[in-house]
């Protein structure tokens, strides 16, 4: 197992350390975030691993409404963005505030550009340390903390997965870049240099050496995904991804062969014929339907275990209501329910959905 038990300890122990500092540091609403529902407001909160305090916007319902636990959700913003990003964020805030959720939607150290950000150890700990900090705030019920993003966000989730298992109730995976290195490689073939860019100020140049390679691979879900079996995990890639999007769908393809077991994997050739053809192989993976889905219909599904794989008509977005719905059925300790009600409805313009960039 490849996250350390001895690493997970110690952050315990300095979150244990610093509840006290939390508690000075509670920041009260004051003027609603631009562009978010009113009362989603600006915080700081403490990260133990290097002492300093970073942002994010949070909200939580009134205790005075009935102080019983309450869901969390750990909104997590794109490639580009930071913890003031709006467009299909805001998704997740109204949800929350709808179903008397609490939202937290961290910085986790800004765009993926930069050697702190992008999978880096001090990110996995930013989120650690937003869940901690939401506790000391409002009562929240520890078998019902969800995590939730798209593109960077949905490489952030699966990361997670992977590195804090022990945390989640559900984590819903959206266009998620699972390999940076190969995602390198693949931005720079299909034209769009400015990821590869981004890539590269995190690495402090391109993943061609041994060092910088294995830098890539310790910021890459594909290397923790093996911890993530019990884990609810709902993966989801829109089939033009690649082509009218920013990540090939194999990605998703890749980080579903990372969790289940060997007979369970995807073919390296059916991989390379499904993302060229664009039509889903035939004889797996067949579905249906799921109402959830709404117009962007799944077209290829595998369950096994605690991990799904859906491949949908799409492109490089999110569908608010199939992941929220989803999230809201599980409970941690209990198995995953892979057929959830649709408990409420949350209306969302094609330009919300694709907001991951």
């Amino acid at each position: 197992m490849r996250f350390s038990l001895m690493t997970a300890g110690v952050l315990v122990s300095a979150l244990a350390l610093t509840m006290l500092a939390m508690n000075s540091l509670r920041a009260e609403p004051n003027n609603t975030a631009k562009g978010y529902p009113e009362g989603v407001h600006e915080v700081r909160y403490p990260c133990p691993m290097d002492g300093s305090e970073q942002p994010a916007l949070f909200w939580a319902p009134d205790p005075s409404e009935g102080g019983k636990p309450v869901p969390l959700l750990v909104a997590l913003h794109t490639w580009s963005g930071n913890y003031l990003q709006t467009g299909g964020e805001v998704k997740y805030a109204e949800w929350c505030q709808q179903q008397g959720w609490v939202f937290i939607h961290p910085n986790f150290r800004g765009p993926n550009r930069t050697p702190a950000a992008l999978g880096s150890d001090l990110m996995v700990a930013d989120i650690r340390a937003a869940v901690e900090w939401a506790k000391t705030q409002a009562p929240i019920d520890e078998t019902r903390i969800y995590a939730i993003g798209v593109s960077g966000g949905g490489h952030a989730t699966q990361l997670l997965a992977g590195r804090t298992p022990e945390i989640w109730a559900g984590i819903s995976s959206w266009c998620g870049i699972s390999d940076i290195a190969a995602w390198h490689r693949q931005t720079k073939e299909a034209g769009r240099g400015k990821y590869a860019k981004d890539i590269e100020g995190a690495l402090g140049g391109p993943p061609d050496t041994p060092e910088r390679r294995a830098d890539a691979a310790h910021r890459s879900p594909l290397t923790w995904l093996e911890n993530a079996k019990s884990v609810p995990l709902d993966i989801n890639h829109g089939i033009n991804d690649g082509r009218s999007g920013s990540v090939p769908f194999t990605h998703s393809l890749e980080a579903w062969n990372a969790v289940v077991p060997a007979d369970e994997q995807l073919a390296p050739e059916t991989i390379d014929r499904f993302y060229e053809a664009r039509e889903a192989p035939t004889g797996i993976g067949e579905v249906e339907g799921d109402p959830l889905y709404g117009n962007r219909p799944p077209l290829f599904r595998l369950v096994h275990g605690n991990t799904r794989l859906t491949i949908f008509d799409g492109g490089h977005e999110i569908v608010h209501e199939a992941a929220l719905n989803w999230l809201a059925a599980q409970r941690k300790g209990q198995p995953v329910n892979w057929d959830p009600p649709k408990i409420a409805e949350l209306k969302a313009t094609d330009a919300d959905k694709q907001s991951g960039k």
